[in-house]
C-alpha cells in the first residue's frame, strides 16, 4: 500500500501560509529567511522518492503557474513536471499541467482508492484545505514538518481550527546550520 505523505513548511506557531511568497500574505516569503543546503537536499530527495503528488485546488494553481517554465540539474523540476498529480477542486475547469487528473466527489473515499493502488508514495505540499480534510479519516501515514525559527503572530496554520486530538509519534529529527528542524512524524496507533 501507498503510503501518504505530509510535507510542509511551518513557523513556530504553526503557520503554514505562503512560505515562498507568491500568495499575497502580509508574512509570505518567511520560510527563504533561512536558506539551508541540507534542507535544500531533503526536499529533492524527498520528491524524488515520491511517485505522485495530491494537492488542493489553491496548491495546484500555484505550482502549475510555476514548475512547467522551470529546469535545473539536480532534477527536481523533471520529477515536478513529470510526476502524476492527483487535484482535489470542485471547481477547477482543464487541467493542463502534464499528468494531472481531478479527484472530487467523495475525497477521503477517492484518497483511500489512490492509497490501495499500486506505485510509490504519493505526497502532499501545502494544500492546508485537504490536509485538514484528510486528518480525521486517518489517511496520513507520516507528517514531514520543516519547522523555521520565526513567529508570524497570524496566518493560516496546520493544525487548527479543529476539535479532534491528534497523537503523533516522532520518527526522526533533523536539526539544520539554519536553525530549522526537519521533524518526521507518524500518527500514533493505539
Amino acid at each position: 500500500m501507498r503510503k501518504l505523505i505530509v510535507s510542509e513548511f511551518l513557523t513556530l506557531d504553526g503557520v503554514m501560509e505562503d512560505p515562498g511568497g507568491a500568495e499575497g500574505f502580509v508574512h509570505g516569503g518567511w520560510s527563504f529567511k533561512f536558506p539551508d543546503p541540507a534542507g535544500m537536499k531533503f526536499k529533492l530527495d524527498e520528491i524524488l522518492a515520491c511517485d505522485a503528488m495530491l494537492l488542493g485546488r489553491v496548491t495546484y494553481q500555484a505550482f502549475a503557474a510555476a514548475w512547467p517554465s522551470r529546469t535545473d540539474e539536480a532534477g527536481f523540476a523533471d520529477k515536478m513536471n513529470g510526476m502524476a498529480k492527483y487535484v482535489v477542486s470542485a471547481t477547477l475547469g482543464e487541467l493542463e499541467w502534464a499528468n494531472s487528473q481531478r479527484i472530487s466527489g467523495d475525497v477521503p473515499a477517492e484518497v483511500a482508492k489512490l492509497k490501495e493502488q499500486p506505485g510509490g508514495d504519493v505526497l502532499v505540499a501545502g494544500s492546508a484545505t485537504l490536509v485538514q480534510g484528510l486528518m480525521p479519516h486517518g489517511l496520513i501515514d507520516e507528517y514531514r514538518l520543516m519547522v523555521h525559527p520565526i513567529v508570524l503572530g497570524s496566518g493560516r496554520r496546520l493544525f487548527g481550527g479543529g476539535d479532534d486530538t491528534t497523537v503523533l509519534r516522532l520518527v526522526d529529527a533533523q536539526p539544520l546550520a539554519s536553525g530549522s528542524v526537519i521533524l518526521t512524524y507518524e500518527p500514533a496507533r493505539h
